[in-house]
């Protein structure tokens, strides 16, 4: 949000609170709407989970000490982030000086119940009104300390006319005590109290699960300095410092392997569950864990900007996105906690005016439905359950940006998937040899790969690879003027003798072996020949081969409840056409440009709605960003691909798309049944209030604490769900 009156051309200033009491999203949005309007503040956005409050503001009309006293009028108190970013430092839930004062409010509730039980209760305190008894004096108290937590914010809410939770449980309290109710009023008083702990021991457990990501760097890390080993702080690691990890170690930073062989485990960060294999030039991530042999790792990012760190900031961030979900229920509870509010004051007024009834009843029971406006436990499900699934997410190599895309993914019906590297291995394989002229099939590879080896083009490659993977790594010929023909292949002499290896064209005439070639390439590949001294000796088709698990990932989708799966690909429409019938692919889109597939993901989403589009992140972009969700495979390497798409899987692993399905359609279950839950018993409540069967104490068991509690442990069941759990509720194995 922007302040329209901001005009200072001096550089915003952006400032991080950390504010310990703020637990739901009613509370961001009055803190927020609070500092809205104040001059030279130039956004605010909070989160609940995370406690904390990002700020712009223009230093030249306001500080951020007048900020920080600006929320303090609202009763919160507001504390700086230290200079590393940290938070500071926050007492347990039950222990914290909230939960000490709902214990005393809990304590003296109790005594009151055991001096009633006992029949002991002399007279504590005579009033012009009223005499009370020691019992009373300890209901008073108990009713006075249990909600000494909210009173002054409800106070400030009365003068501010807002009819937030604080204000709505102070004017209930206070009621109750004035019409003489004090064991309903003590009561709601720690009963309300220790609503709020488990609402907030609710948002520790779900800010735990992010925290628990941060946890996965280490404290330390051992470099190379000034010719000897040093450890200092893994924070302190700078570009170009050269890592020493010895097995079981965790990576400080990302970097390159200079020296050394192991096996890494990246599941912390990829979700893969197989180490993989590292040596020099390989990538590692920061937090990933050193196996078994000694890495010497050039950092090649601060540990700041590291892989894990962007991941932790990502999802924090998404923790701040408001779901479509979220923002429907924030609409309604703007209309539904006004509606019973003004319910409550006509059934505290109208049957004493009207119909000439009992004051006192019909003034709890109006007391009764103030406690039922209150929104929190419909406001707060969703924010927990998207921190939850978005952390279970990420601990699976799944990164999320925010509720909009975990919802939205358990929406779409038909996915839309880059050819090259997505579906495919993302280079050419010798997939068949074809021998003329009466060659065996070994001796055709050997020679071809003879002269292939000298060239660094991917079919070249490709042909040495097959070569290699038959055994055939020693090549007894020699290898003499070697010549690339660009664009058509290469020439070479073997022991004096010329061959040439590369397109039909330049390998034969116009015929019958040309014709062969032909017939091979309609089966959708790249064919290419060896000729020696004009005579035809082998074809060789090559073809970007697809994933091992592309066919049961597509199958595994279907089974979830896709409708509609599609190819996009530049590539040529045999080619991808072959690729798409051996996994099962609905319908292949070829030869498109990045613009056209922009176009292509444009007229899917006429047809279908809702269009997930998986790529690359790179040269899919265009369409990553025009997709209803886009998603980049092999994204902890890339900044782009993480900045690009919607979510991102970290590791190169097209099995974690049935996962992400699966998770995406619990959170949508699980948030709409939450959203549901909470209105209806809300309602239900609602309507028993007049009828005389909903007690004061019942609404807030009930109607609030056990509303609260009831959907937020609902949502933290998000963040147990991982690539087994989500195999055993329907989605297919896709791991072999």
């Amino acid at each position: 949000m922007t302040d329209p009156r901001a005009s200072s051309t001096t550089e915003a200033q952006s400032v991080r609170f950390h504010i310990a009491t703020m637990d739901c999203p009613s509370c961001v949005q009055k803190i927020q709407d609070h500092l809205l309007k104040l001059d030279g503040v130039l956004s605010a956005d909070g989160s609940p989970i995370s406690r904390t409050f990002s700020v712009e503001l223009d230093p030249d009309r306001t500080s951020d000490d007048q900020v920080r006293e600006a929320v303090g009028q609202l009763g919160y108190v507001a504390r700086f982030f230290d200079e590393g970013g940290v938070p500071p430092p926050e007492a347990p839930t039950w222990t914290s000086p909230q939960a000490r004062i709902a214990y005393a409010s809990v304590g003296l509730f109790v005594l009151a119940m055991l001096l009633r039980a006992v029949s002991v209760n002399p007279v504590g305190f005579t009033l012009p009104f009223r005499t009370l008894s020691l019992t009373d004096l300890f209901l008073l108290a108990s009713a006075v300390v249990g909600g000494w937590n909210f009173f002054p914010k409800g106070f400030r809410a009365a003068r501010a006319l807002s009819l937030d939770m604080n204000f709505l449980m102070t004017v209930a309290i206070l009621g109750a005590v004035g019409i003489g109710e004090l064991t309903e009023a003590a009561a709601i008083a720690f009963l309300f109290a220790i609503a709020e702990l488990l609402e907030s021991y609710s948002v520790d457990r779900a800010r735990a699960s992010v925290e628990a990501l941060m946890d996965l760097a280490p404290d330390t890390a051992r470099v190379e300095r000034d010719g000897g080993e040093v450890t200092i702080p893994a924070d302190e690691v700078v570009v170009g410092d050269m890592i020493l990890l010895r097995p079981g170690e965790r990576v400080p930073a990302d970097g390159t392997v200079e020296d050394g062989a192991s096996a890494v485990d990246q599941s912390p960060i990829t979700g893969e569950s197989i180490p993989v294999d590292k040596g020099p030039g390989d990538e590692v991530f920061s937090g990933t864990i050193n196996q078994s042999g000694f890495l010497r790792v050039r950092a090649v990012k601060p540990a700041t900007e590291s892989a894990l760190a962007r991941i932790v900031q990502l999802v924090e961030q998404a923790g701040a996105d408001k779901s479509p979900t979220e923002r429907f229920v924030e609409r309604f509870a703007r209309y539904y906690t006004p509606i019973v509010t003004v319910g409550a004051v006509l059934v505290m007024t109208v049957p004493p005016l009207v119909f000439g009834a009992p004051f006192s009843p019909w003034f709890v029971r109006g007391l009764t439905l103030l406690v039922i406006a209150c929104p929190c436990a419909m406001v707060i499900s969703t924010p927990v359950a998207v921190v939850s699934g978005v952390t279970a997410a990420a601990r699976n190599g799944v990164l999320i940006k925010g509720g909009t895309y975990l919802e939205a993914m358990g929406d779409v019906k038909v996915i839309a998937m880059d050819k090259t590297g997505t579906l495919t291995v993302g280079h050419p394989r010798v997939v068949g040899v074809h021998p003329q002229s009466g060659m065996a099939e070994s001796e055709a590879l050997a020679r071809a790969a003879a002269i292939e080896a000298h060239s660094e083009h991917p079919i070249a490659s490709a042909i040495v690879d097959a070569a290699q993977d038959r055994g055939m790594d020693r090549l007894e010929w020699t290898v003499t003027e070697f010549a690339a023909e660009v664009g058509m292949g290469a020439r070479a002499r073997l022991d004096g003798i010329e061959y040439v290896v590369g397109k039909p064209s330049l390998v034969t005439q116009p015929g019958p072996a040309r014709d062969k070639a032909h017939e091979l390439a309609t089966g959708g590949g790249t064919v290419v020949g060896l000729a020696r001294e004009g005579e035809l000796l082998a074809w060789f088709t090559l073809a970007d081969a697809p994933r091992t698990a592309a066919k049961a990932v597509i199958g595994a989708l279907r089974a979830a409840g896709l409708r509609h799966v599609v190819m996009l690909t530049g590539d040529n429409q045999e080619a991808a056409e072959a690729i798409g019938r051996s996994i099962g692919i609905d319908e292949v889109r070829a030869g498109l440009l990045p613009e056209q597939k922009v176009e292509a993901i444009r007229a899917l989403e006429a047809d279908y709605g809702a269009v997930v589009m998986v790529g690359d992140g790179v040269n899919d972009g265009p369409a990553l960003a025009v997709a209803t969700v886009g998603i980049a495979m092999g994204a902890a390497g890339s900044d782009t691909a993480l900045e690009t798409a919607d979510i991102a899987l970290m590791g190169d692993d097209l099995t974690r798309l049935p996962y992400l399905y699966a998770l995406s359609h619990r959170a949508r279950r699980v948030i709409r049944g939450n959203i549901a839950a909470a209105i209806l018993i809300k309602a239900v409540l609602a309507v028993g209030v007049p009828l005389g069967v909903v007690s004061l104490v019942t609404a807030v068991v009930v109607g609030d604490m056990g509303v609260s509690l009831g959907v937020t442990l609902n949502a933290l069941r998000l963040g147990r769900v991982d690539v087994d759990s989500a195999q055993s509720h329907g989605v297919a194995d896709v791991t072999s």
